[in-house]
């Protein structure tokens, strides 16, 4: 029997017996609902935001600047401290949370950890549904990114785990359109509590919170545990039994012989976070950094969690902000589906390189109509026809991120890392996740009051960079194993030197080669841009690329 890694003698990959099962496929149904907690509170925010009766309630500075006349700079009047700390405060927490979150995944397995996630983020939906001051605000908000960062912990591995190798990236994939749901359904619910009179309206929207948190935390309690978690925690009888199941046949011999290699090479590993450091880990590492990083710096969550402040701050009104986000979040949706029906046929690079081009474009073509329209000095009223043609190019970006980027900065993540590495790389991916949604929620409304219209040139330039990336440095991992992901690094161009070069035909770049690469990429990440962060993450991405040792 081949080890964990191993392959067939013709160099492909393996292909082990089973099948979709409705059992497998039930299970990702309901760990996928994870998503909805965090595509909720994405979608919520932004609209309870942007309503009279919660601005004038907990932040009336904002409100007052937000009906000053429209001579004012629209790109400055929803610039406040405490309500980008009340967006954003959420992410610092799941960041926080998702390191302990990691300890819990890899001791208590992926089920407790999605129980504990849902009823942590119940908690803190009942407070912010009672809030009567900012502070009972935020510390709901953060309970709330607590139970966030279990899920994100947890869901994607799960999800992972269980899938047959050739339909992983559908199945994994729910777990974004979970998300997707949850945004869509959020901004219906703003939509239609705004009109509730009264002024109490903002606490239905926040208090709903709790329908998905108990759907997660009920759901996890029926929810079995994934062969490789029980071999992790030395079940091995039930982890068979489970494999026998969940693939539905006897003859899984080849593929639980290779979860308990893995298993055995993950009891070695005294400390995860040590090894995760080591050179021969070096892809999964830089990938556990940027893919989550760059996922941010696509700009996504500024239109999703923004997209009613934004809508007004162009010009639309309360309703029709609340709508025109409503309209994304549709499309958001839908889009997501495309990603589903062609991930497993087309693959992940064809689909984030597709997906990368579109979002480019929109950008750069939404940027250029903001300019047209308000300028540097960001006063203008914009006509009906011109409000339409924005929205149309902001679905344009959002249809390209949520079958791309979207799904897929979990799916690839979630997929390469060995078991022995798994939890702790999972945590990387959701600290620089939440660390990166933090900052860009935090500094989103100072940037459009400073850079204007230029904030959409820079996330297109990031755009740039992150399709780059992708067409060098990231492998296609569509229909291979999880335990046999190894193969893919050892024939990489680049990846090979640190896992070990010469196997399987590895192309080897000389290095004269490399050092021309080294300045192309330098040279197509210097053009001058007036943000210090731009500088901050060039330097990271050819640290990250390009470090040997």
């Amino acid at each position: 029997m081949e080890s964990a890694g191993a392959k067939g003698g013709d160099g492909a990959p393996k292909h082990y017996p089973g099948k979709m099962t409705v059992f497998v496929f039930l299970a990702c149904l309901v760990a996928s609902s994870g998503g909805l907690i965090f595509g909720y509170d994405i979608g919520i925010s932004g609209g309870v935001t942007s309503m009279d009766t919660f601005l004038t309630k907990f932040f009336p500075s904002v409100y007052a600047k937000e009906k000053e006349v429209v001579e004012t700079n629209q790109y400055c009047k929803f610039d406040s401290e405490p309500l980008t700390l009340f967006t954003s405060s959420l992410y610092l927490a799941a960041l926080i949370s998702s390191l302990f979150a990691s300890v819990i995944t890899r001791k208590c397995g992926r089920k407790m950890t999605m129980l504990g996630g849902g009823l942590i983020f119940l908690i803190g939906a009942i407070l912010n549904g009672a809030a009567t001051n900012v502070a009972m605000l935020i510390i709901g908000r953060i309970l709330l990114g607590i139970g966030v960062g279990f899920s994100n912990q947890a869901v994607p591995l799960y999800l992972s785990e269980m899938a047959p190798a050739k339909m992983r990236g559908m199945l994994n994939i729910s777990f974004q359109l979970m998300i997707t749901v949850g945004i869509l359904f959020a901004n219906l619910i703003n939509y239609f509590t705004d009109k509730i009179s009264g002024g109490w309206g903002w606490r239905v929207s926040l208090g709903l919170a709790a329908v998905p948190a108990v759907i997660m935390t009920v759901g996890s309690v029926f929810l079995p545990d994934t062969p490789n978690s029980l071999l992790a925690r030395g079940k091995e009888e039930e982890a068979r039994a489970r494999l026998q199941r969940i693939r539905g046949t006897n003859d899984v011999g080849p593929e639980y012989d290779d979860l308990v290699a893995a298993s055995e090479a993950t009891k070695a590993i005294e400390n995860p976070w040590k090894t995760l450091l080591e050179r021969r880990y070096r892809p999964q590492l830089v990938m556990s950094v940027l893919i989550p990083t760059l996922q941010q710096l696509t700009g996504i969550n500024v239109v999703m969690f923004y997209a009613p402040v934004l809508f007004k701050t162009i010009g639309f009104g309360a309703t029709a902000s609340l709508m025109s986000a409503v309209i994304t979040g549709l499309v958001n949706m839908v889009a997501t589906f495309v990603s589903i029906a062609t991930v497993d046929r087309l693959g992940r690079r064809k689909l984030l390189l597709q997906g990368g081009v579109q979002m480019i474009i929109a950008q750069f073509v939404l940027g250029t109509l903001i300019a047209i329209k308000f300028g540097t000095a960001g006063v203008a009223n914009i006509s009906r026809s011109y409000a339409i043609v924005v929205v149309l190019c902001i679905c344009v970006f959002v249809s390209a991120f949520a079958w791309s980027w979207g799904p897929l900065g979990w799916l690839v993540p979630s997929e390469i890392f060995p078991l022995e590495i798994r939890s702790a790389a999972q945590s990387v991916v959701v600290v620089f996740n939440m660390a990166f949604t933090f900052i860009i929620a935090q500094i989103f409304l100072v940037m459009l009051c400073h850079l204007k219209f230029g904030l959409f040139f820079f996330f297109g330039a990031m755009e740039v960079i992150m399709t780059v990336f992708v067409y060098f440095f990231l492998p296609e991992t569509k229909g291979i194993p999880i335990e046999e992901m190894e193969r893919i690094w050892g024939e990489h161009w680049y990846w090979s030197r640190f896992v070990g070069a010469g196997r399987n035909r590895v192309m080897q770049m000389t290095s004269t080669n490399f050092q021309v690469l080294i300045l192309k990429m330098n040279s197509i990440l210097s053009f001058p841009f007036e943000v210090g962060v731009w500088w901050s993450c060039k330097q990271m991405i050819i640290f990250s690329l390009f470090h040997l040792d």
